[in-house]
């Protein structure tokens, strides 16, 4: 059996695509995973370049036109716009609430 890769996610009850991540929901990212056919192989290797790497905090902070795409994500101190099958591949999970 293989060895799982870094980039790749497991399923759990908090695993979603940060397609489905509600607007301003603060998570961090848990992988990346080939979501769609249409997805080029090096879109792993880009989303990694661009910081969606395992741990890294990650919202969405604004959608495209009837919430469609781009997606305006926010990584890092870096904000990039991705489209629904680039988002797709990100495996997210939310963050937890802090009561203060």
């Amino acid at each position: 059996m293989p060895e799982p890769t870094p980039f790749a996610a497991t399923e759990s009850a908090t695993d979603l695509a940060l397609t489905d991540l509600p607007l301003g929901t603060p998570a961090r990212v848990l992988g990346l995973r080939m979501a769609h056919a249409e997805a080029p192989a090096e879109l792993h290797k880009r989303l990694a370049e661009l910081g969606f790497l395992p741990g890294e905090a990650v919202r969405v902070v604004a959608r495209g036109f009837l919430s469609r795409e781009p997606l305006a994500v926010r990584i890092g101190t870096g904000t990039f716009a991705l489209r629904r099958f680039e988002a797709a591949c990100v495996r997210v999970t939310l963050e937890p609430v802090l009561a203060g």
